[in-house]
């Protein structure tokens, strides 16, 4: 990989790192309700990327499957963690996609899977649980919980997208934010309370934070990520892409001043071990599954 495209790449994990120490300070600091934030940012998602919702895929519903699961579904249970949980846990469990879909992949798709990546894939849940798990309290964060319960959903869209024609990466955003903000926006409507005013209270940090979510994740980072995958082998990007859980820590820390315990940072030399090991013997029937979010993208 060249200089340019490895600093393309470092800028790329370092937006995503970012994003969940933003996300983290929107949702707990700020207050606004985790949900109606999801609903804000694929709405702005979908407004940004009208162009690329045409030609229209000729899937829809299949489309609108992968569109609640890499979405909607997804990115509430992703937010509705961020409220109840740190941003550097969250960083190293939301990593647990990756042998999600490997799981999922021999289940569905017929994945062989030899004993590194078995290995592999115990050691990054037990990186997780050695997290999520306080010995001295005997509880379990449920913040973590629902961060895991979005893993495999979007691991599941990942496997969804299987029975789709390929799609390009902005493409599949516009249309992820088109399907999803509409039942986002209900299902706050619904459970939460004070939206609006929590939203507009935030001041401009909220509004520059939003910005950043719709702007500099989805469309740059998606969008960047996707050109390198065109140039290199995911075998090559995926255990890069690790820089990830490790900027999203290395940030909760030192920005939102979250402790960094022992446990934390060997729950998270264990977990991200076993991901880097599944990444680097990638999939053969879901060879998507170590991406952050899953496309089959169109050469």
């Amino acid at each position: 990989m060249g200089f340019r495209d490895f600093l393309l790449l470092f800028a790329v994990c370092f937006v995503w790192g970012l994003n969940l120490v933003v996300t983290r300070w929107v949702v707990a600091d700020a207050a606004v309700p985790p949900v109606f934030f999801a609903a804000v940012r694929f709405a702005g998602i979908a407004l940004v990327l009208i162009p690329f919702l045409f030609p229209a895929p000729k899937q829809m519903l299949t489309l609108f499957a992968i569109s609640m699961c890499m979405g909607a579904v997804h990115f509430a249970l992703l937010f509705m963690g961020l409220a109840n949980a740190e941003a550097s846990a969250v960083s190293v469990t939301g990593q647990l996609g990756v042998p999600f879909a490997t799981l999922m992949s021999m289940a569905f798709l017929g994945e062989k899977v030899g004993w590194r990546r078995g290995l592999g894939i115990m050691l990054a849940f037990a990186g997780v649980t050695l997290i999520a798990f306080d010995p001295e309290s005997f509880s379990v964060s449920f913040g973590l919980v629902y961060v895991i319960i979005s893993a495999f959903v979007g691991a599941s869209g990942g496997i969804l997208m299987k029975k789709m024609a390929p799609i390009s990466a902005l493409q599949l955003q516009a249309w992820l934010g088109l399907f999803s903000f509409g039942p986002l926006l209900i299902f706050s409507f619904l459970t939460e309370g004070g939206q609006v005013e929590a939203f507009v209270g935030g001041g401009w940090l909220v509004w520059i934070a939003t910005v950043f979510a719709v702007l500099g994740v989805s469309v740059f980072g998606h969008g960047a990520y996707y050109y390198l995958i065109k140039k290199y082998d995911i075998s090559l990007l995926s255990p890069l892409t690790l820089m990830t859980p490790i900027w999203g820590v290395v940030l909760a820390v030192s920005l939102l001043g979250e402790p960094l315990t022992l446990r934390l940072i060997v729950g998270a030399a264990i977990s991200l071990s076993g991901v880097f090991v599944i990444a680097l013997r990638r999939n053969k029937s879901l060879p998507e599954a170590a991406l952050p979010e899953k496309a089959r993208v169109a050469k």
